[in-house]
């Protein structure tokens, strides 16, 4: 199974698995990323590559994070397309012309039929990466589903 991680499982990661203490986590990290099981996209990498921190680091080292492709800025349009899930990109986020990942890392899941990663959770009546992603069948977890999922034991 390939992932599809938003920003908050790699906040989630470097915040709470130090590299010290969890190298086996860091271990597996790593080999889904050289076998392209962990992946991401350019509007992740946006929103992380500032933050002056290990993981902008780590973000600005490692080329996982991927353009959008026309059949996904073509799903993102779907995505849209239903009023309610245009919530996504908050108002301010509108107003300020702010990248936005959401909708590009559940158009880049259903495209290459991968599992959205996120620490977001499913909130009935919201547009939340959850929601969006049953809506549309796409399997979404958050990073301690996705260590259990893979049999990531520490």
């Amino acid at each position: 199974m390939i992932y599809v991680f938003d920003s908050s499982p790699f906040i989630n990661a470097f915040n709470h698995y130090y590299p010290e203490t969890f190298l086996t986590f860091w271990k597996n990290f790593f080999q889904y990323i050289e076998d392209d099981r962990i992946v991401s996209v350019r509007s992740v990498k946006t929103e992380l590559k500032d933050r002056g921190d290990a993981l902008s680091d780590f973000v600005k080292k490692y080329d996982i994070f991927t353009m959008p492709t026309d059949e996904e800025t073509d799903f993102v349009a779907t995505i849209f397309s239903n009023g309610h899930f245009r919530e996504l990109i908050s108002q301010k986020a509108r107003l300020s012309g702010k990248e936005v990942a959401d909708p590009y890392v559940i158009a880049k899941a259903k495209i290459i039929n991968a599992c959205v990663v996120t620490q977001e959770k499913h909130k009935p009546n919201a547009a939340k990466i959850p929601n969006v992603c049953e809506h549309f069948s796409i399997s979404c977890v958050n990073l301690e589903e996705f260590m259990k999922q893979e049999g990531w034991v520490f």
